[in-house]
């Protein structure tokens, strides 16, 4: 079992198993329903797997082994589970003409077997995952951070609808989020791991974006990994000379006493980025593969996109202790034992 699983001293759930699975229902259909709304997204159907080979799945931080498997029809040719719709999305961006202000969104089902399970991460994975076209010009830290005060806005609003739906649960979250690079964390706290950064924000200012992760900072460390080819971690901004046009919407869980992240997003990389970027992580053989082809040839749109949990949601807004309380997954056997013993029901 991991040693970083938290058990909440005296946690009782605020609603049984059945009255659970009715919320997260009510929650997804809000959420999604606001969220396309407001960024003007239109809702596609996605793969489950793609070739491997192309390019298009996301490798993560570099080190995450998708789940493979030979297609019998296609000659064992070899397919993988998603990890992220990162790349896909901007394709489909391009093959469905979407224009300049319009985008999509979809219901992503990813297996991760490298994640460590603990009390906010299982092998499955479910999100919202969007993409927005926008002009070549907008590629900037005002887009980033408008996108993100609207997605915001719409999470404050589905707390206080599930909230206002269950009189046990009580609306937390601020009006506002708070902006802040990372490179002004690792300042202000030098002495913290970048995690612990995080926590002391969260607990400060209730919801934090935080800017420029992937990127490197004053020190020469980085944040937290990204791969190369999506978000844009390395373009600076010109008024404060900080690199990074993308980050991670956290807020501060009260039940678990953590920086809680709920969506990982940015500005997507140009050409001139993508080259860059694949020279820093030293994967400039990537360049030859079909998705990377497009993008440097011009082909796909300029765009801003990320990934929305949806079991994260459903576990902040109804106060769980455990992500195995919304979703149902595999757990180490230690793991189901303890948290039986300490009233965590995992489903």
């Amino acid at each position: 079992m991991s040693d970083q699983l938290i058990i909440p001293r005296g946690y009782t759930p605020l609603l049984d198993p059945r009255h659970t699975e009715q919320a997260i229902q009510k929650i997804k259909n809000a959420f999604q329903t606001a969220l396309a709304y407001e960024l003007d997204l239109v809702r596609v159907t996605a793969p489950l797997f793609v070739k491997s080979g192309t390019g298009i799945n996301d490798d993560l931080n570099g080190v995450e082994r998708p789940v493979r498997f030979a297609i019998g029809g296609m000659g064992d040719s070899t397919a993988e589970i998603v990890q992220s719709l990162a790349k896909w999305k901007r394709l489909a961006l391009a093959d469905l003409a979407f224009a300049p202000g319009e985008g999509l969104y979809t219901d992503m089902n990813a297996l991760r077997p490298d994640d460590q399970m603990d009390n906010t991460h299982s092998l499955y994975v479910d999100q919202w995952d969007w993409e927005r076209t926008i002009e070549p010009a907008d590629r900037t830290i005002a887009t980033l951070t408008h996108t993100v005060e609207i997605i915001y806005d719409v999470i404050r609003r589905t707390e206080r609808y599930i909230c206002h739906e269950y009189d046990v649960l009580t609306p937390e979250l601020p009006r506002t989020i708070t902006c802040i690079h990372a490179e002004e964390l690792r300042r202000r706290f030098p002495k913290l791991s970048p995690k612990e950064r995080e926590r002391e924000v969260c607990r400060e200012h209730g919801a934090v974006f935080v800017i420029g992760i992937g990127g490197t900072l004053g020190d020469g460390s980085i944040h937290d990994g990204r791969a190369p080819d999506y978000d844009d971690w390395s373009t600076e901004d010109h008024a404060t000379g900080l690199p990074g046009l993308n980050g991670d919407i956290l807020v501060y869980n009260r039940v678990l006493d953590m920086a809680f992240e709920l969506s990982s997003m940015g500005v997507r990389v140009d050409p001139a980025a993508l080259r860059h970027q694949l020279a820093v992580r030293g994967m400039e053989e990537r360049a030859e593969l079909p998705f990377h082809r497009r993008l440097l040839s011009g082909e796909l749109p300029a765009s801003i996109g990320g990934g929305i949990g949806q079991s994260r949601l459903a576990m902040l807004y109804l106060r769980k202790a455990h992500i195995g309380e919304i979703q149902a997954s595999i757990w180490p056997e230690d793991m189901e034992t303890t948290c039986r013993a300490n009233g965590i029901p995992l489903l």
